[in-house]
């Protein structure tokens, strides 16, 4: 019996397993991309990073026809989402007998959607895999979003909105956010847009047009060596070691100098697992793989809406 089942980014499945493994949670059998587990998924927060979206409740449903198997999915619920592993011709019946889904790419910055969603696919011509409920409301974990292929200077904007529009925050008009390993200045192009006040921390130049913004400054200096001040948000896409990321993220966290965190823990050859579940167990924090990031995890702390005297973190 499939209890849970758990879908890696193209290329990262030898990620998800080992979260898996490390979870104490077994892998019955690989459909594509979906890792499928006779046991419940974990209860501990963040125990499968690098899951794009985790299917909460599967159930294995025969499939006579392609009328009785759209039948099986309308009982449950209206919206259903495919995950397009096999059987592709008869899939794309089923799903052209559902009702339809067209979600449309979200203009950033906007609330993720609220409307249930579930996800299925085809095991077997004459057996479906089907969860009501799952960990992500965007269709197979990957949202899509109305690109500016004008403004910013590369496409990094787009996994911190991806990583934004995940915990469901983001920077208001005014508020300070701290961009460190900035160039070229995707992401304080991306903050400069919501209207904060950007300070771009990076010891290479930044690009002309985003160093320009009346709400943007620019420190040409290392961010190791940035003394902790406060601020309102701050931000990380430096190329380092994680266990670096890691002390630089506790120090400001030790200073009750930051009240969010976003950062990006990239990885060089090999995985670093254990960085990542020191990461982990910070309390209040949420650690992912978004379904624009390559060969890294995101870290955003807290991982909602904080509140200031539950979490200890000080009023501003």
């Amino acid at each position: 019996m499939i209890r849970a089942a758990y879908l890696a980014a193209e290329g990262f499945e030898p990620e998800l397993a080992e979260d898996l493994r490390r979870a104490g949670r077994h892998i019955e059998a690989w459909h594509g991309p979906l890792a499928l587990s006779p046991d419940p998924p974990p209860e501990a927060p963040n125990a499968t990073p690098w899951s794009l979206d985790t299917w909460t409740d599967p159930r294995e449903i025969p499939v006579a026809s392609i009328k009785t198997a759209a039948n099986a999915l309308r009982a449950v619920q209206r919206n259903w989402a495919l995950l397009d592993v096999a059987h592709h011709r008869r899939a794309a019946l089923i799903r052209d007998a559902l009702p339809p889904l067209r979600p449309r790419p979200i203009a950033f910055p906007q609330p993720r959607p609220t409307s249930h969603l579930g996800a299925w696919t085809l095991l077997a011509p004459d057996r479906m895999l089907a969860s009501p409920t799952k960990s992500s409301p965007f269709v197979n974990g990957a949202p899509v979003f109305v690109e500016d292929r004008e403004g910013p200077p590369s496409r990094a904007y787009l996994k911190l909105w991806d990583a934004l529009t995940r915990i469901n925050r983001w920077p208001a008009p005014g508020e300070a956010c701290l961009d460190l390993g900035a160039v070229p200045g995707g992401w304080s192009w991306a903050l400069a847009e919501l209207g904060a006040a950007v300070t771009a921390v990076d010891k290479a130049e930044m690009d002309p047009g985003v160093a320009a913004r009346p709400n943007v400054s620019v420190r040409r200096e290392s961010a190791f060596g940035l003394d902790p001040y406060p601020v309102d948000w701050l931000f990380s896409d430096i190329i380092c070691y994680p266990a670096r990321l890691l002390g630089l993220v506790r120090r400001w966290m030790e200073a009750g100098a930051a009240r969010n965190i976003l950062v990006t823990l990239k990885f060089q050859a090999e995985t670093d697992h254990d960085t990542a579940a020191a990461f982990a167990a910070i309390p209040g924090g949420a650690l992912f793989h978004g379904a624009h990031n390559k060969h890294e995890l995101m870290f955003a702390w807290p991982a909602s809406a904080p509140d200031r005297a539950a979490s200890g973190i000080a009023p501003a």
